[in-house]
């Protein structure tokens, strides 16, 4: 009897959209980062955002148009490997391993801390955070073991309920016109846009599309994957990079141009808060406090799923024990995976706990940061991954999508690592030392991956031998990629 296998022919368009949008957490971006945003950049952050969009959307194209010819479930670091070969190959798969690990780990904080404050804010009641960041990993860990139809669901609730509120504050503004200056489009105007602070809005607004890539990570999952992954990476992109614009747009038209950045300065993390109490009602900033929780909730459960995917992949592939690539026989998920990365990620909790650490300013905040520049790290390498890809094969697709598209996106991504780089004390708030060690984890993940790869093919020529390489059970009447035998060893 064959070992059961993941869940084929399960998600469709949507589920996979829902699952790379929720681990944006648009609610908790928005009401968290995007004061910050306006308080550095002023009115013209609402560019910032589709700037990010644009340059995440010019990426899309060459990475979805790669995935036709790549069906291994590694996602990034298959990309990566078809492009430079085995070594890099494997160095992206450990950084995947830290950048995906590190955006869900760090989140544990966050929620406790707004779990926290939502009890005082509602309640008056002062509740311990560490407490409720375990409970969120045995709840994560539930929804990771059960079917990904069933995460899929859950996930479409979720986001439903808090891109709503949001929806629900902007509804409230426009119907009010904003306030007694009426609404307006200063935003959009070049003189607010060209300021010197816009290059730390960009660089909080790269950080809010962070897991977007994801799509590619269900493959073995999705139904038709070939039209399902693209059109679900295209709509997230679209979704968060308007969403997002939309939203600030209308928080700074809440307060007026003229004092919305004074308001955001004065009280950061009340400032959705107070816009919806004003234009909608009281009752409607309370709910806004308990969806903040579910939405961090949302966003903890996609990394979750994309990490056990991630683990299952390389299981297969050998690098990892084989204990990981263990699916469940009935719910048909990676079970043991989910059940490592949980214990893995109550470690580093009860660590950080036990250490006196921020739930937020430490916790979220350090181990988030080298996530975050770890995922974009290997979007670059993708990119470049696609046209040098593409220069190894025959194939029939168009300059604009193998060359144009890659290049122009690789030259933006570095930009934009180079931003968040430069700008990583907004997202950490720490000391120099601090931040110089938390940026050179990215790169000395990468040299440690080098050394990996060297000792695989020296002790385990086999593994190395066969890394990344294409599925052999195709689907009936499914072509070939060209790509099968492209990897340079």
């Amino acid at each position: 009897m064959s070992a059961p296998t993941l869940r084929s022919g399960t998600l469709g368009t949507a589920d996979i959209a829902f699952f790379v949008i929720s681990a944006a957490a648009p609610l908790t971006v928005m009401a968290g980062v995007a004061p910050v945003a306006l308080m550095l950049g002023g009115i013209g952050a609402p560019v910032g955002y589709l700037l990010a969009g644009i340059t995440l959307a010019v990426f899309a194209v060459g990475f979805t148009t790669m995935s036709r010819h790549v069906r291994s479930g590694g996602a990034f670091y298959a990309y990566i490997t078809r492009g430079f070969g085995v070594p890099v190959g494997i160095a992206a798969a450990l950084i995947a391993m830290l950048g995906y690990n590190g955006m869900e780990i760090g989140v544990y904080g966050l929620l406790g801390s707004a779990t926290a404050d939502t009890s005082h804010a509602l309640w008056g009641v002062d509740m311990p955070w560490l407490p409720v960041s375990l409970l969120g990993l045995a709840l994560i860990w539930y929804g990771g073991f059960r079917s990904i139809d069933f995460g899929a669901k859950v996930l479409g609730v979720l986001l439903v309920a808090e891109t709503g509120i949001l929806v629900l504050l902007a509804g409230g503004v426009l119907l009010e016109g904003g306030t007694s200056e009426g609404l307006s489009l200063g935003s959009f105007s070049p003189s607010n846009v060209l300021v010197p602070g816009m290059a730390a809005v960009l660089a909080c607004a790269f950080a809010a599309f962070t897991g977007f890539e994801s799509t590619v990570i269900y493959r073995r999952e999705a139904r038709n994957p070939e039209r399902t992954v693209p059109r679900a990476t295209y709509i997230a992109v679209a979704f968060l990079g308007l969403f997002y614009a939309f939203i600030v747009w209308a928080v700074i038209q809440a307060f007026g141009e003229e004092k919305v950045v004074q308001a955001a300065a004065d009280d950061p993390g009340g400032l959705f808060f107070s816009a919806i109490t004003t234009y909608v009602g009281a009752w409607a900033a309370d709910l806004m406090h308990i969806l903040i929780v579910t939405s961090v909730l949302a966003s903890l459960l996609a990394f979750h799923n994309a990490i056990n995917r991630y683990g299952l992949a390389l299981a297969e592939e050998g690098v990892l024990p084989a204990a990981l690539g263990r699916v469940h026989p009935r719910h048909r998920s990676p079970y043991v995976a989910g059940a490592a990365q949980t214990v893995l990620g109550a470690v580093v909790v009860i660590g950080f706990a036990a250490a006196g650490a921020d739930p937020y300013a430490q916790l979220l905040l350090w181990v988030n940061t080298p996530g975050m520049i770890g995922l974009m790290a290997l979007q670059l390498l993708a990119a470049l991954a696609v046209f040098l890809f593409f220069r190894k094969i025959p194939h029939g697709e168009g300059a604009l999508r193998t060359v144009v598209a890659p290049l122009v996106a690789a030259v933006l991504l570095a930009g934009a690592i180079g931003l968040v780089s430069y700008n990583v004390e907004l997202f950490t708030g720490a000391s120099a030392g601090v931040n110089a060690v938390l940026v050179s984890l990215v790169p000395g993940t990468f040299l440690l991956g080098l050394l990996l790869a060297r000792r695989l093919k020296r002790r385990r020529p086999e593994v190395y031998a066969s890394f990344a390489a294409e599925p052999a059970d195709v689907p009936e009447g499914t072509p070939e990629p060209a790509s099968a035998t492209s990897v340079t060893r």
